[in-house]
Order: C-alpha cells, then structure tokens, then sequence
C-alpha cells in the first residue's frame, strides 16, 4: 500500500482542515495509506508523523486553523537539512507529499521533488499571492471577517463623526485591501501596487464630511504603511478626528466559507488524481472555477500582478 504524507506550513489559513479532509479521504478511498505530518517542515525533520484514517479527520471541515499545526523550520532550508528530509519520508516509506502552504512552502516542496519525493502544492494563504490561481486558501473567508470588521466600526464612526483607518494583511499584495474595500464600500484603498496619493485622500476625506457624511473608512495593505502613520497623516492634513485600527491575527481566524470548503474539497480530490495519472512536481489553484496545476517552476516565473480592473471599478464606484 503507497502512502501519502501531508503537511501544512507558513501561516494558517481557513480551510487548511477541510484540504486535509479531502486529501485524506479521497487517499483512503483509492487505497493509499495516509500520513500526518505534524508542526510542517520542522516535524518533517524530526520524523513527527502519525497515521490518519477517516475517523481522524472527522469535524475538522468547518475549523479554523490546522489540526496539523505549522512551523518553519530553519534546518530544510539548508541542502543537508532538505536531504535528510527526503531520507526522513523515504524510510517512513512515503512517496508522495502534499505542502499545503504559500511561496516559502512551494520552495520547500521543489526541493523535495528534486530530491525524488513526488510532491503537489496547494496555495495555503490568505493573502491570495500565489500566481497562476484566481484564489488561494482562507482568501475568501478572510474577505468575510474584514467586510464584517469594517461594517462594526462603521457603526462607531458615524456615531461620532471620525474617519477609521483599517489595516489589513498584505506585504506586497493589495487584494484583501482591495476586494474587502469594494465589498465594503469604502473611501479609499491603499495597496502596495498602486501608489496612493495621501493628500488627495485627505482633501476627498475633507469634502465628504463638509456635505453631511458622519463618517469615513480607508482600508490600507501592510505592505504600504502602518496604519497609524496614515491615520496621523490624515488627521494632520484634513482636521479631521482620524482613527487607526490594525485587524491582525483575527483575520486568520474563524470558521471557512462555504466557498473554501468546496473550494479545498476539490483540490484534494483533484490531488490524489493526479498521483494516480503519473503527474507530480505541481501545485494546484483555481482558474476560470476549474482546478488546474502548474509546476513549481511555472509559479516561480509567473508574475503576481493586481486586477487593475477591479481597482478602476473602485475608483469609479467612489
């Protein structure tokens, strides 16, 4: 009996349980042999593996989180430490691996496959910056947490006539900023790919509040500035009684969309498939509601670029 061993690592993500879910039922139903690997590369390393059968997956499909667990593990990041990684699977007999993770964990997974694993990747992110997939894990119900954030402090500021500045996750992604902000409907969005004109913000900011509106929202990206440092900047130039509130770790959090759990459902369905026609060395996405895949070495070269459209959308919907 083949086994598959399956990890997550790099941060969590809403719906990294129902991926596993879906992997290791679809496995046990084609026969494989499953395998748990605890705390991502670093339990790969130190041979934290243990036997997952049916049972062991049973009410995980609505959780937050990893059962799993993650941790980087400075150690694989080293050519001796990827070697005896793969010395680690192959004496475990493992001859399959599933990565459920981002860019960093993808990296991981081509090293392995290099190293005769035959390794698949499933974009375990919310940050939705993994190329060549229209969404990555937990994206959309990280969508849902920040739109319902920003509709609780739209209650406050009205009540006392402020602007709310939002920070939300992003280093060089704008699209939780930008899908939330349009969901949203807020004044204005600030990302890493486009350059954001504070002053011209703050003079819009300004008008709206000199005809009537009691309140306005801006949701900005890590990856552009802290939030507080926005918040100050438009205080300073507008007058106006600006606040600054950074979302954080609660964004990872919380039970996964309907949308995620079918989404994962079907990848890891999709993944044991492709184990059986032959294919590996590829990671898996969504493109046009089709599951695809790609090699490692696609996604590397691949450019993440923003939806410009959505952001002229935005701007005409202002």
């Amino acid at each position: 009996m083949k086994k598959i061993g399956v990890l997550t690592s790099g941060g969590d993500s809403q719906g990294m349980n129902s991926a596993i879910r879906s992997i290791v039922r679809t496995g046990i139903a084609h026969g494989y042999e499953m395998i748990g690997i605890k705390r991502g590369f670093n339990g790969l390393m130190e041979k934290d593996f243990m036997a997952l059968e049916t049972k062991d997956v049973a009410d995980i499909l609505y959780r937050g989180g990893t059962f799993l667990q993650s941790a980087r593990s400075k150690e694989f990041r080293k050519e001796e430490g990827q070697v005896k990684a793969a010395n680690n699977l192959r004496e475990a007999g493992i001859e399959y691996l599933v990565v459920i993770g981002g860019d960093g964990s993808y990296r991981g997974a081509a090293k392995l496959n290099e190293r005769d694993i035959k390794t698949y990747g499933l974009p375990g992110t919310i940050d939705n910056d993994i190329p060549l997939t229209d969404y990555t894990i937990g994206f959309d119900t990280t969508l849902n947490v920040v739109t319902e954030a920003i509709g609780n402090l739209r209650d406050t500021m009205s009540s006392h006539d402020r602007v709310s500045v939002i920070e939300v996750m992003g280093r060089d992604r704008g699209d939780i900023a930008l899908h939330a902000g349009i969901a949203s409907g807020v004044d204005a969005i600030l990302i890493p790919e486009i350059p954001g004109d504070i002053h011209k913000i703050s003079e819009k900011l300004k008008d709206g509040f000199e005809r009537g509106k009691t309140h306005s929202i801006v949701i900005v990206a890590e990856g552009v500035d802290k939030a507080e440092k926005i918040a100050h900047l438009i205080k300073e130039q507008s007058g106006l009684d600006t606040r600054a509130t950074v979302l954080g770790h609660i964004q990872r959090g919380g039970t996964p969309s309907a949308f995620d759990r079918v989404f994962t459902s079907r990848m890891g369905h999709k993944v044991i498939k492709l184990m059986e026609e032959g294919i590996h060395g590829v990671a898996l996405g969504m493109e046009k509601n089709e599951i695809t895949y790609h090699s490692f070495e696609e996604i590397f070269q691949a450019k993440n670029v923003v939806k410009a459209n959505l952001y002229e959308i935005f701007e005409d919907l202002v």
